[in-house]
């Protein structure tokens, strides 16, 4: 668990409401991709974490997701591309572990990147692994 500070965020991502998928660099989507989350958290999720507005937030994970938690999509569910469904399958079985990003609120857990990640995880019958933002009160 590590606390971040965001300082100068562009608040794209409201924390009060569900956001919308962000876009994100290509470094961060494959280190998503691949499970090859470095550390400190902070620094690899900065550019995600520039999209808040201000505040401290609790970065956690990756961790797999608690069974009997509820994730809200923040874009199409399912996900409609198969084939990239279908490759993150084929990942997950040769034993990569590809990481969703969720945004976590008392609210609700928004899924901010990884739908194609945990349709993939789900259909395999694994629980995904996520890297989970709190908003700190």
């Amino acid at each position: 668990m590590e606390q971040v500070k965001v300082d100068g965020g562009t608040g794209v991502i409201d924390t009060n409401s569900v956001p919308t998928q962000p876009e994100l660099p290509q470094s961060l989507r494959i280190a998503l991709a691949t499970g090859q989350m470095r550390r400190p958290l902070g620094d690899t999720l900065r550019p995600l974490l520039d999209l808040f507005a201000d505040g401290e937030y609790q970065v956690t994970g990756p961790e797999r997701l608690v069974e009997d938690r509820y994730l809200t999509p923040s874009a199409d569910w399912p996900p409609a591309d198969v084939s990239r469904v279908g490759y993150y399958r084929t990942a997950i079985k040769s034993g990569h572990r590809p990481v969703a990003v969720v945004l976590e609120t008392a609210d609700a857990a928004v899924i901010l990147d990884g739908h194609h990640k945990i349709a993939a995880y789900r259909e395999e019958a694994i629980l995904p692994y996520l890297l989970i933002i709190s908003p700190l009160s």
